[in-house]
């Protein structure tokens, strides 16, 4: 999807209807969606891009609306162009960019830290990363900064213990 000259990338969208009432079921699926990154294109409608991991996962929720009372359905579609793509996809990626921001603050921020906090921060931020990781379809360069931060990170543990231990 970067070459801006290419068409429009399929994308996997779920509709959904939920009854209000219980709330459980309307929180649960909000916070799922929200851990995959999907995109609300409007109310009961969400998108992805399309690939086998975002269908199945586009899928199980579908069966979980439907468990809960409501009706769901998965469907593919191409935007038309390649400006409406762009104005489903710049908001996520928005998104990503600026939770990769907090780890590289975050990352810059624990190597001030004493040793035993510079090692769990390390520990949550790379957690942090994989999960931010695997909703981000579009790898904005705060990606690769943030990966640069906790390898620098890590490699002032590493040579804090090497000193430690001379």
């Amino acid at each position: 999807m970067s070459d801006s000259q290419s068409a429009p990338g399929e994308w996997v969208l779920l509709t959904y209807r939920l009854p209000r009432e219980p709330s459980g079921p309307r929180l649960a699926l909000w916070r799922r969606l929200k851990k995959l990154g999907a995109a609300q294109l409007a109310d009961g409608l969400v998108a992805l891009p399309a690939d086998a991991r975002t269908r199945e996962q586009l899928e199980w929720a579908a069966e979980e609306v439907e468990e809960a009372g409501g009706t769901a359905g998965v469907w593919f579609a191409r935007p038309a162009t390649k400006a409406l793509e762009s104005a489903i996809s710049a908001p996520m990626n928005e998104t990503r960019a600026a939770e990769y921001i907090e780890i590289l603050h975050d990352a810059h921020q624990a190597r001030e830290a004493g040793e035993a906090d510079r090692v769990r921060v390390l520990r949550r931020l790379r957690a942090q990363m994989r999960r931010v990781e695997r909703r981000d379809f579009f790898r904005p360069p705060q990606c690769e900064q943030a990966r640069q931060a906790l390898r620098e990170l890590a490699e002032t543990s590493i040579q804090n213990q090497k000193e430690v231990s001379s």
